[in-house]
């Protein structure tokens, strides 16, 4: 049997998260039988993180974490704690040549001492490092240094470095040469079959009549709400445009200091188009709105293989993205690129607007057909099973 331990993602059940849905995904489609998978998950992940030390779910293991209440460093505290754990349980079950995964590097200061420990067990170390986590505004300056001397600490120690995105893979191997570092390039997935909702459905015609938001009329945007994400640069650029439509946010936003700023910088809520409408956690109805959304607009530009990304190039017709490496390397020619530059995606807006019947369908096509070559999670799975047999 081979043993796997996955580190890093809050846990599943799933609630939320890219490394959390891939976990879930991961052990739900396990196809390898003799694969044993052991998760770590957060004790407040969950009720049943809360009520069991140790349970079963998707045929894994799953293993609680307690971690204490020290704010940003919790993250830190909870990985190390996790893999002690997996280490220790690796030598109590006796597991040949077991394998340690873990996602996102936040631990590296610490990973050669651990690294030891797994090559004693006759273990390997994979590291999936994630986007650039040391470029996110929302880090102060001192936690943004600690995170990449942390990433270059984590590819430094790993057997096996996984990569989402092949720019990543081509950044680990061009910052981090000197180590000569193992890479592979394995994508993250995205469900590909259509919402089970349809028009008449309550839960769609509430939602909405609620929003008063119309089908095919709206230009969407699904994601964090930080700055890194230029939620800023789209709202402006959509105030410049003269489109019809409404810009609907789908986001976790409160009237945080982010959104205060926001409202100062751009007076957004003079403009009606302008609709920030909460978070949508039915995953049928979100399938439904990115189905039935004119465009959606993509300003992600610091992670890998962005989940929202790939759903959005399933599921939407249109997709205008910012212009980085990483959004190119995932949909090549099936969207509309647009950089920071003042009036750039204003003009980008302008002429989705004038795009043809037959315009959007092609483009759609494309997308989708992308999304089947590539980002499937059955190939996903198929993928990983073959790095950890």
């Amino acid at each position: 049997m081979q043993h796997i331990y996955i580190i890093g993602s809050k846990g599943i059940p799933a609630r939320y998260g890219g490394y959390e849905t891939f976990v879930e995904k991961l052990t739900a489609g396990q196809k390898a039988p003799d694969i044993k998978y052991h998760v770590a998950s957060r004790r407040d992940n969950t009720e049943l993180s809360q009520e069991n030390d140790v349970f079963a779910y998707n045929g894994a293991e799953i293993f609680s974490i307690d971690i204490p209440n020290i704010g940003p460093a919790q993250a830190i505290a909870y990985d190390i704690k996790a893999l002690q754990w997996a280490i220790k349980n690796a030598k109590d079950i006796e597991a040949k040549a077991p394998i340690f995964y873990i996602l996102a590097a936040r631990i590296g200061p610490f990973m050669g001492k651990y690294v030891k420990q797994i090559h004693a067990l006759g273990g390997t170390y994979l590291i999936n490092p994630d986007g650039h986590e040391w470029k996110r505004a929302k880090w102060p300056l001192p936690v943004r240094k600690y995170w990449k001397i942390s990433e270059k600490g984590m590819v430094k120690h790993a057997d096996l470095v996984v990569c989402d995105n092949r720019k990543i893979e081509e950044y680990i191997q061009d910052e981090y040469g000197a180590f000569k570092p193992a890479t592979t390039f394995i994508a993250y997935g995205t469900d590909t079959m259509p919402s089970s909702l349809s028009k008449n459905d309550a839960t769609v015609e509430n939602w909405f009549h609620e929003k008063n938001i119309q089908e095919n009329n709206y230009y969407l945007i699904v994601g964090r709400f930080v700055p890194e994400n230029n939620y800023e640069t789209m709202i402006r650029e959509f105030m410049k445009s003269d489109s019809q439509k409404d810009l609907v946010i789908v986001t976790n936003v409160e009237k945080n200091k982010f959104y205060q700023k926001l409202l100062q910088t751009t007076s957004f809520s003079e403009d009606k188009r302008i609709k920030f409408v909460g978070t949508v956690y039915d995953q049928p109805l979100l399938r439904y709105i990115r189905e039935n959304a004119f465009a959606y607009i993509h300003g992600h530009e610091v992670g890998g293989t962005n989940p929202s990304l790939l759903e959005s190039l399933s599921s939407t017709q249109l997709n205008l993205l910012v212009d980085v490496g990483f959004n190119r390397d995932v949909a090549h020619d099936a969207a509309i690129y647009w950089t920071k530059e003042d009036g750039h995606l204003a003009r980008a807006i302008d002429a989705a607007d004038h795009y043809t019947e037959e315009q959007l369908f092609n483009n759609g096509k494309t997308a989708k057909q992308i999304i089947a070559r590539e980002y499937t999670w059955q190939k996903i799975i198929a993928k990983y099973e073959m790095v950890f047999e």
